[in-house]
């Protein structure tokens, strides 16, 4: 098989990666090269744009749901993509449809998808101090999407099985187990998208989010700040940003890199405003939820340690600050699942439908608590109403298929079953959902 690519990028390739390699080319998987937006160099491309849009397409709205949906606040909303528009526009790939959702998630974190679909957590808007700081946050979620760092990474076999096998991957941190659990929602191909990334793709990230917010009008100060209050937290309150670091390390070089590039950028540049008052100004409804957001972030610790009890505690107070929260109604909800309650937890996550009808996670963890008590007829309603909302999560065609077979109706069931199982072949679901095939006679 000819290559004809003259300037492969395969430096970064470990020996098991280029044989791996290799034997896909043998194989005639479809593999090319392309000229990187930001080098202008040609390296080794796996995954074309159009992969790229479509991965985007399919993962991000269960990630978006997995944190609790887009924030209820439409000027919040436009404020944050007005900021990410001007970024955008002066990008390398300015052409792509991006969008920039900032989320009811409590945790700190923002990220992206490898086609521009950007997610900021309400946990990390609450800390950020000017204008200046959210566009550099941005811009750092830009530099990944323009340098096409995501499909590097699978083209160094990080994650080739998404593209070679077409089967979703399955992932999750261990602070994510308890909400998968709590909710049965699992984890699909999303966490693997946002799987780590390189110290070197964090260094030119952040050196194309300077670039991006000076050209945006944006002095770089703000992303100094930024850095500064992210290393600062990380050594205040390590456990605060767990999920963050686990796509974004922070280290004090990245904050000595941003000051270092700051004092070589000219006068005019370095004194570029930073907009602190419009954005208090833009944020301060949002941060008059502070107090309730950061309840929601200690009931989420106490849930990862198991203390159940604890976490309550915490999700109501939180719920005190902000009755109607639906993050907080879907987070006490599973709380409620952990301490054995379904029908408080039911109760809960009816609470939240009716806060934000349109977000589906609350009707998944609705269907858990009505398993829990044995309805199932209204768990397979909740379940259904899930997946009208939010198709392409296996665990809902599992649960479906549970609630038939425990109304009587095998073979719906089994149908369900047999779905689940070719998008997902293990695991202890997957073990119980072959197992009654067998019995029912459609598996030998």
């Amino acid at each position: 098989m000819k290559y004809s690519c003259r300037h492969i990028d395969i430096a970064g390739l470990t020996r098991r990666q280029f044989i791996r390699f290799a034997a896909l080319s043998y194989t005639t998987v479809l593999v090319g090269c392309a000229v990187n937006p930001v080098t202008g160099r040609s390296q080794l491309m796996l995954v074309s744009e159009r992969e790229e849009a479509e991965l985007d397409r399919v993962n991000h709205p269960h990630q978006f749901s997995s944190d609790y949906g887009q924030v209820q606040d439409p000027a919040l909303v436009e404020y944050v993509s007005s900021v990410g528009r001007a970024l955008a526009g002066v990008s390398h790939r300015s052409d792509i449809p991006y969008r920039f959702v900032p989320l009811n998630a409590a945790y700190v974190n923002a990220y992206t998808f490898p086609a521009g679909s950007v997610g900021i957590t309400r946990g990390i808007l609450v800390g950020l101090g000017s204008e200046a700081e959210l566009a550099a946050l941005i811009g750092h979620e830009l530099g990944h999407v323009n340098a096409r760092h995501t499909a590097q990474r699978m083209s160094k076999g990080v994650l080739t099985s998404l593209i070679v096998s077409g089967v979703a991957a399955y992932a999750g941190g261990e602070n994510e187990k308890y909400a998968s659990l709590a909710a049965g929602l699992g984890t699909i191909a999303a966490g693997a998208l946002l799987a780590k990334y390189s110290r070197d793709n964090e260094r030119e990230a952040d050196s194309l989010a300077m670039d991006y917010m000076v050209a945006a009008g944006y002095g770089p100060q703000g992303h100094t700040d930024l850095m500064d209050m992210l290393r600062s937290l990380h050594k205040k309150r390590p456990n605060a940003l767990e999920l963050m670091f686990a796509s974004h390390p922070m280290s004090d070089e990245r904050y000595r890199d941003s000051l270092r590039k700051r004092n070589t950028l000219p006068g005019s540049s370095r004194n570029l405003p930073v907009h602190r008052e419009r954005y208090m100004d833009r944020t301060a409804p949002l941060r008059a939820k502070k107090a309730a957001i950061e309840g929601m972030q200690e009931g989420d610790r106490s849930m990862m340690r198991k203390r159940y009890t604890e976490a309550e505690g915490h999700y109501g107070e939180a719920l005190r600050h902000a009755p109607g929260d639906y993050a907080g109604l879907l987070m006490m909800a599973k709380c409620q699942l952990a301490l054995d309650r379904p029908a408080s937890a039911a109760k809960f996550a009816q609470d939240a439908t009716a806060a934000y009808p349109t977000e589906p996670q609350a009707l998944h963890v609705m269907g858990i608590a009505r398993l829990r008590l044995k309805d199932y007829g209204s768990a397979f309603e909740s379940f259904s109403g899930y997946e009208k909302v939010l198709p392409g999560n296996p665990n809902t065609l599992f649960y479906k298929g549970f609630s038939l077979e425990k109304m009587g109706n095998r073979k719906e069931s089994a149908d369900h079953y047999v779905r689940y199982l070719k998008k997902v072949d293990s695991g202890e679901n997957a073990t119980y959902a072959r197992g009654r095939l067998k019995e029912w006679g459609y598996l030998k």
